[in-house]
């Protein structure tokens, strides 16, 4: 393992990954949570570079919790985890998208997604 590989080991985000990443004012990108296998949209979450290096390097979705300020592991207490299947960067570097595999719910309602039941419009009502 070469310096820069253990520097990554330690909790860095790799520097070819960071450079493209286009945070907000608070040093986060969003991060949307769809499920692999049938592209239903579970969550959102905010991730920072140890957030994004975490995920990639465990497999488990680490999020930063902008309201409590600290990192939390999806499900490390429910056990409604996520195991991460892929993670892609959208063109503009701001916002993230990762394929998990949903164990349980993915709402802390315990709905399936935190998108089940707020629809604001639909196709019909035009």
């Amino acid at each position: 393992m070469n310096a820069a590989e253990d520097t990554r080991a330690a909790g860095e985000l790799d520097p070819t990954i960071a450079a493209r990443l286009k945070r907000d004012s608070a040093g986060l990108v969003a991060a949307v949570i769809q499920q692999y296998d049938t592209g239903e949209v579970l969550m959102v979450g905010w991730m920072d570079d140890v957030a994004l290096h975490r995920t990639l390097t465990t497999g488990r979705t680490t999020f930063w919790s902008r309201s409590r300020q600290s990192y939390w592991v999806k499900g490390e207490t429910s056990g409604h985890g996520q195991a991460v299947r892929e993670v892609r960067l959208d063109c503009d570097g701001d916002t993230l998208l990762v394929k998990v595999d949903q164990t349980g719910p993915a709402c802390h309602t315990g709905a399936r997604t935190c998108f089940d039941d707020r629809v604001l419009l639909s196709g019909d009502e035009r």
